[in-house]
């Protein structure tokens, strides 16, 4: 009944079309009254909690680092750098795609923040090129997801906060996974780009090279800061998003100079209207946390897997496929402040490594970002590259198949996520 009770007023409200944070709110109110709980106090002080959380910091400076990112060059010139190293080799403008957008993961955390500067910037290159337009914008779509699992990641961080589990190894973790989605979509543009027979732009020379990377190095040094201080211990995942906001706006205003005193406010607009909306869903997902607590639904959801909870393969896989089937109707962001909560119990009851379970989930989400019929990045590369929803869906799926094919792989050999992940920790 409990179940029922708040998955009935969850995705009830969701479908008379009520904002996500108010069906959340919803959903623990209407737990709390089947539980007999009822008090105003509750919700608000669990409100007021749900946002007071020092790792969620870290969500506002890396949505400002990707706003500057964007408007003060940086991400121009990790393109400039990918489209000298590979532009050269055929069907090479989608490499440089893969490229930049793997770079670029390492800069901001957001695909959406990604597929806008890659969409932008590289489709209409693809297209003059004479590369299929649906083909061109579906392979963005596909590589701007690699953003929210290599580190920084503001996936990470917030399911690092809904199910307790260090932000620091979660961001370590995601790395060979996320280079491994990489390699992926560049196996799966090969496969789609055979057949096209156009002329490659020469190779640049090494002096052309050579001068295109010291004038990208700026860009390219704040993926090695974060990494590296998070491996020593230098910075904590929170401090790391300060250091790549302040780096990101020292380069573009005093080294790049593409970004004028002028502009920063327009910047620090844009990422306090993302990071409100971000923080009135984690906000609101507390207190249906609290209730989901309380209600003891973990404890239900694992009585359902119980015949599974011998086999920890079986357990993973059941999970995924349920996580696959929930993003084609939602967000990325509410999807873990709902399932977080309930499924991470289940997996330390089952003996799996949260922070394993961790990567598979963001992954999984961030696949469905690209899912229709909601998937956000598909839609942001539609309204940005000109193209009908249906022709970016066509173009988008050989390149998500592979990376379902990707996470498939990761549920059945753990070593690939754990062993990098100890190795880089160490």
């Amino acid at each position: 009944m409990t179940i029922t009770i708040f998955l009935g007023s969850l995705l009830g409200a969701m479908a008379i079309g009520m904002p996500i944070a108010y069906a959340l709110l919803l959903c623990g109110v209407a737990l709390m009254i089947q539980l007999d709980l009822f008090d105003a106090q509750i919700v608000a002080q669990n409100l007021i909690n749900g946002a007071d959380s020092f790792p969620l910091m870290a969500v506002p400076f890396f949505m400002l680092a990707g706003e500057i990112m964007n408007t003060g060059g940086l991400a121009k010139r990790i393109v400039n750098l990918a489209m000298a190293m590979v532009g050269h080799i055929r069907g090479g403008l989608g490499y440089v795609a893969i490229l930049a957008a793997t770079v670029m993961a390492s800069l901001s955390g957001s695909a959406v923040a990604d597929a806008a500067a890659l969409a932008t910037l590289l489709v209409p290159m693809m297209v003059a090129a004479g590369h299929d337009r649906n083909q061109s914008a579906g392979l963005v779509s596909a590589s701007a997801i690699i953003a929210p699992i290599i580190p920084p990641s503001i996936g990470f961080v917030i399911y690092g906060v809904a199910g307790n589990v260090s932000v620091t190894k979660l961001f370590l973790a995601g790395i060979f996974p996320g280079i491994l989605l990489a390699v992926g979509l560049c196996g799966a543009w090969w496969y789609v780009s055979r057949k096209e027979n156009l002329s490659p732009p020469p190779r640049r020379s090494l002096r052309e090279v050579l001068a295109i990377l010291r004038e990208g190095v700026w860009a390219l040094m704040l993926p090695v800061i974060i990494i590296v201080g998070l491996k020593f211990g230098v910075f904590t995942p929170t401090e790391a998003a300060v250091v790549a906001a302040v780096y990101s706006l020292f380069v573009a205003v005093c080294v790049y100079r593409e970004m004028s005193v002028a502009d920063i406010y327009p910047a620090l607009l844009g990422a306090a209207k993302t990071t409100s909306v971000v923080m009135f869903l984690v906000a609101a997902a507390l207190v249906s946390s609290w209730l989901i607590t309380v209600a003891n639904l973990p404890g239900m959801v694992t009585d359902l897997l119980e015949p599974l909870m011998g086999n920890q393969t079986l357990l993973l896989l059941a999970m995924m496929a349920l996580v696959v089937a929930i993003g084609t109707a939602m967000d990325m962001t509410p999807t873990i402040l709902i399932l977080t909560p309930i499924l991470v119990p289940v997996c330390k009851q089952a003996g799996i490594d949260p922070v394993y379970f961790g990567v598979l989930f963001i992954i999984n989400n961030a696949i469905g970002l690209i899912t229709p019929p909601v998937g956000t990045v598909l839609n942001v590369v539609c309204g940005v590259s000109k193209v009908s929803m249906e022709g970016v869906i066509k173009g988008v799926w050989p390149f998500m198949l592979v990376q379902l094919f990707v996470l498939f792989l990761l549920t059945l050999f753990p070593s690939l996520v754990m062993v990098p992940a100890a190795w880089l920790s160490h």
